[in-house]
């Protein structure tokens, strides 16, 4: 896989082309910015940018206003190999609060597209449905300690709307759940976004997430997608570099409260 390329593509397919995640969601260019309005319960925030640093400001202040005026929060998906380099002060001194910063790894589908192997007394509950989606923002609290309701409304919601777009699995012991995850599907793009993959932390450590990565690598394949895509936490990073995963840029969201 030739690293360069591959980030090519996905700022392409995934940032500057990408269409919108389901109906009443739109994508919008605007100058030298990507945006998402998701709409009320969706994801809302800046896909792109191709700033330098005499417009910068005035871009940065435009979304202020977009989505200040529409009453939401929303995000600015910054990446470290966006221009200008001081993008995120800039950010910072506009009233944007970063989180955590992610790694983008990416990966050729079917090289992970390998069995599914489970710790015993583990189960896959593979079916895509308002169940599926309820125990998934259950895992979400165990794995990260935060609310999943949100999670929870946002994703019945795409499944209502867009359900091809969207894979649940989540593993079960017994009938406790104990890890999730989902595979976003855009139409049009080489990507399948993996995300989720949190573990109760009882239960890391025994291949769970690696198995919730094989199985949505078959899904990826068999839907014709060529590249799995992660934002990696520093928790997920080594498990998905020994799987295979190539690191090509870091990516932090800075947040924007109305």
């Amino acid at each position: 896989m030739d690293n360069d390329e591959v980030l090519a593509r996905f700022d392409r397919e995934g940032r500057q082309e990408v269409p919108p995640d389901g109906p009443g969601a739109v994508v919008e260019r605007v100058g030298a910015v990507v945006r998402h309005d998701g709409g009320e319960h969706g994801w809302n925030g800046v896909l792109w940018s191709d700033l330098d640093e005499h417009g910068a400001d005035a871009a940065i202040a435009e979304q202020v206003r977009h989505f200040g005026g529409l009453g939401r929060e929303f995000e600015w998906k910054h990446y470290s190999h966006d221009h200008p380099a001081d993008l995120p002060d800039r950010l910072r001194a506009a009233g944007f609060t970063p989180e955590p910063p992610e790694t983008l790894m990416v990966a050729e589908a079917a090289a992970l597209a390998g069995p599914v192997e489970l710790p015993e007394g583990i189960r896959l509950r593979t079916e895509t449905d308002r169940t599926a989606i309820e125990l998934l923002g259950r895992t979400h609290v165990q794995a990260f300690g935060s609310d999943g309701g949100r999670l929870t409304r946002r994703l019945l919601d795409q499944l209502a709307q867009a359900p091809d777009s969207l894979e649940v699995v989540v593993a079960l012991a017994g009938d406790e759940p104990v890890s999730g995850a989902r595979l976003e599907l855009l139409p049009g793009t080489s990507f399948a976004g993996l995300w989720g993959g949190g573990t109760a932390p009882q239960w890391r450590g025994r291949g769970i997430y690696r198995a919730l990565v094989a199985h949505r690598a078959r899904i990826a394949v068999d839907r014709g997608y060529r590249y799995l895509q992660v934002d990696a936490s520093d928790q997920s990073r080594p498990i998905l570099a020994r799987l295979g995963f190539a690191a090509l840029s870091v990516t932090t969201p800075f947040n924007y409260q109305p």
